[in-house]
């Protein structure tokens, strides 16, 4: 199958692409290279160098004729939205309308979009399913959210097919913690490199972890299944900062020494994500336990630390 990912030099998409390349899939990269890396480029795959607002898009999709799209080419920064939301807007609302006029001409029989928990704002409720309402509470979470009506418009207009992924806290190899990197990543940086880390609150609030082999998963299984589906993607339980940074100095057998620093706008106290749909839907469930795939994890980078 031809298939064209974006963002496919990033942490989850880079991932997807190797996955893609081990099944058979002749798989074309789309990716600007602003947050992904080179190294994360699967030498198998073909690679177009753009931004999704530029003629570099069309290009690739005439190139690729993909029969389905990945689309993670996105900005996935919390804080940034806030300080430039004009920015945050263009790239995800402005550039998934890009990726979809190209679908339309180009014949893609289906589109698997990569959106976020963030959509759900608050939780009224726990665990989080899909019928939850919408109320983000950052502009990183109304950019996410909006693609997806233009990608159920864009099905009904067109025959698009799609299924909507909705990721809870991903973690794992390749995640970067000097950028816009997760907790994980940013806590196995300090560990390694003999810094204390720093929890934001009082590390009481909670997030629903998912090790990103098993996002990968999700998208190989929406390849085939899922059709016109919205599925959360996530483990459906609830790990605190502080038991994170515990299991984590566990793992790596350092000591546990925490600051602390004041809560961040936008960001909300306790998360949890249903994933039963997900089970229905694309017959998918997470095979990675929060300790599985922080070993697998720790055990990377420290070889790349030290060695």
């Amino acid at each position: 199958m031809n298939i064209l990912v974006t963002g496919g030099a990033g942490f989850i998409a880079s991932h997807i692409v190797d996955q893609l390349i081990i099944s058979g899939h002749h798989v074309h990269i789309f990716d600007n290279l602003s947050t992904g890396r080179d190294e994360n480029l699967n030498p198998l795959a073909v690679f177009h160098q753009g931004d999704l607002l530029d003629n570099g898009l069309a290009e690739a999709f005439t190139a690729a004729r993909p029969e389905v799209v990945i689309h993670h080419a996105a900005q996935i920064d919390v804080q940034t939205s806030l300080t430039n939301p004009l920015l945050d807007a263009k790239i995800n609302i402005f550039g998934t309308i890009a990726v979809l006029e190209q679908c339309r001409e180009h014949g893609v029989r289906k589109l698997i979009y990569a959106s976020s928990a963030a959509v759900y704002g608050t939780p009224q409720y726990l665990g989080v399913d899909e019928k939850h309402p919408i109320k983000p509470l950052s502009f990183y979470g109304i950019s996410k959210h909006t693609p997806e009506h233009y990608i159920e418009s864009f099905s009904s207009l067109y025959e698009l097919d799609y299924t909507i992924l909705r990721y809870a806290n991903v973690y794992g190899i390749r995640q970067d913690p000097k950028g816009e990197g997760g907790v994980v990543s940013i806590f196995v940086d300090k560990l390694l490199t003999g810094k204390q880390p720093l929890i934001f609150s009082d590390g009481e609030q909670t997030r629903d972890f998912i090790y990103v082999k098993d996002i990968v998963r999700a998208n190989v299984a929406a390849l085939s299944k899922g059709s016109r589906g919205l599925y959360n993607i996530s483990c459906n339980e609830q790990t605190s900062v502080n038991v994170l940074l515990k299991e984590m100095c566990d793992i790596s057998g350092m000591s546990f020494n925490p600051s602390y620093a004041p809560a961040r706008a936008g960001d909300i106290v306790h998360s949890r994500l249903d994933n039963r749909a997900a089970l229905a839907g694309l017959d998918w469930s997470p095979v990675y336990t929060l300790r599985s795939g922080l070993q697998e994890t720790f055990d990377y980078y420290k070889e790349q630390y030290l060695g």
